[in-house]
This record gives structure tokens, C-alpha cells and sequence, in this order.
């Protein structure tokens, strides 16, 4: 579902009007684009005069014939209006930045960490708000970071190593950043072997604390944060520093609990 400010007052525009589409579905592929301008015209009240382009050779003829490389292609009213991002352009709706910075990957690995933890502590213990949930919470969710960040480890280890103290000054540790946020989160959520996870979680977090906070608030760098993956664009600062302080309070909290 569409939820731009914008769509109402475009639908109201556009009634009882006509657009002619023309999209690729053939037998192996069909354009995700192609769906996505029916779905945004048939949503903005147009008839849609839909046109398959089902083999490659009826796709080259078309692009030749309209001086275009793309498909799909949308018309309304006799004029080209283009693909599925000059589309949304056209009714001036908003238009995505693949390159522009985003918290989204971050919040979404926060929610799903504490969606699992208050799922495993309503299964475990009958109620979701338990303190085993808030401890679970930070064990999985460091989990989920690492498991971003071992997707691809080339990239994470090159974004990590433009911030981080200790990688600056010894380049294995950025590969070895993940298995070891991994580890201490496993052992955290089992609540075993603490001897080893405690320090892990202290060691990484407190270095990686420091060295956010001092490429961020004291150089005042504008980077990107490796805490999702090396693909991410979540901008390095408050997030990066919440999750190592989590994983230095975590490591605090269970050797307070051992004594």
C-alpha cells in the first residue's frame, strides 16, 4: 500500500482517466517495474490499457520505435511519461535516494531483536516482559548486527577499518569483528560460558565505543556506519555508539549477576 502524503490528492486529479502501459511478461520474467506502474495508476484511479511485451524481440522493436531503453514505458493523454520512478515524478509523488542515509536497516534489526526476545520469554515463562527478555533483547540483537555484517565481509571490514582504532592498527580484527560480536551474543542469550563472553562484549564494545565517539565527536567525520553490513548507509553516530554501549552493558550486567 502506497502512503504518500501526496496520493490522495492525486487520485482526486486523475478520475475517469486513461493511461496505456506497456510492460515485459514473458514466460520467465515478468517486470517487477511493469507491476509496480499498474498498481500506482490502477491506485490513482486510471483505466489501465495494458500491453504485454512477451518475447525480445517485440521488447528491442518497441524500444526502437520510441527512442527508449527502458521499459516499462507509461502514456497518458499521448505523451510519454516514462518508467515507474518518472511515474511517481509525474503525480509528484516522492521519489526514493538509493544513496541517501536511512536509520530503517537498524530499527528493523532493533524491532526484530525484541520481537524475538519477547517471543522467546512469552514461550519460556508465560509473560513476554520478563528480565530475561531485556537481556535477550541485547544478546539477539547483537546477533542479528553480526549476522548482517558476515553477509559480506570484504565490505564490512572496509567501511569498519575507516573508524576503528584497534582494525587501523591491526587489519584482522575488522574480520574478526563479526564471529566475535556473534559468539558473545550466542553465549549471552545461552547464558553460558561468561568467563570467555564477558570479555569479548567488554573488549568489542568498549573499543568500539571509543572509536565511534572519537571519529564522530571529536574529528567530527561524516561516515557511514558498518553496524548493518557493509551495505548499509545508516550514518556512523548514535546507533553505532548505542550498540557497543549495549554490548559493554551487557557484559557489565552479567558479571555483576556472577559476583
Amino acid at each position: 500500500m502506497i502512503h504518500d502524503q501526496t496520493l490522495d490528492q492525486a487520485t482526486e486529479s486523475s478520475k475517469a482517466k486513461k493511461a496505456v502501459l506497456y510492460r515485459m511478461v514473458m514466460d520467465k520474467h515478468t517486470c517487477p517495474w511493469g507491476l509496480k506502474s499498474k498498481y500506482l495508476l490502477e491506485r490513482l484511479g486510471y483505466e489501465v490499457e495494458d500491453h504485454w511485451l512477451t518475447t525480445r524481440e517485440q521488447v528491442d522493436a518497441f524500444k526502437a520505435r520510441h527512442g527508449v531503453t527502458t521499459t516499462p514505458q507509461t502514456f497518458i493523454g499521448g505523451k510519454r511519461i516514462g518508467g515507474h520512478s518518472d511515474l511517481r515524478a509525474h503525480f509528484g509523488l516522492r521519489l526514493q535516494d538509493p544513496k541517501a542515509t536511512s536509520y530503517r536497516p537498524v530499527l528493523a534489526v532493533f524491532a526484530t531483536g525484541a520481537g524475538l526476545a519477547l517471543a522467546a520469554s512469552w514461550a519460556a515463562f508465560g509473560t513476554p516482559f520478563t528480565l530475561r527478555a531485556a537481556e535477550w533483547f541485547v544478546s539477539m540483537t547483537m546477533m542479528l548486527l553480526a549476522m548482517l555484517k558476515l553477509q559480506d565481509v570484504e565490505q564490512f571490514s572496509t567501511m569498519f577499518l575507516g573508524y576503528d582504532l584497534l582494525a587501523k592498527r591491526f587489519v584482522p580484527y575488522a574480520y574478526a569483528y563479526p564471529v566475535l560480536e556473534w559468539t558473545a551474543g550466542a553465549l549471552m542469550t545461552a547464558h553460558a560460558l561468561p568467563w570467555l563472553s564477558i570479555p569479548i562484549g567488554l573488549a568489542i564494545g568498549g573499543i568500539g565505543g571509543i572509536s565511534v565517539f572519537y571519529a564522530v565527536y571529536i574529528q567530527k567525520r561524516e561516515l557511514k556506519c558498518a553496524c548493518v553490513g557493509g551495505s548499509g548507509a545508516v550514518p556512523l553516530g548514535f546507533v553505532s555508539l548505542t550498540e557497543n554501549l549495549f554490548m559493554v552493558a551487557m557484559g557489565l550486567w552479567m558479571l555483576a549477576r556472577m559476583i
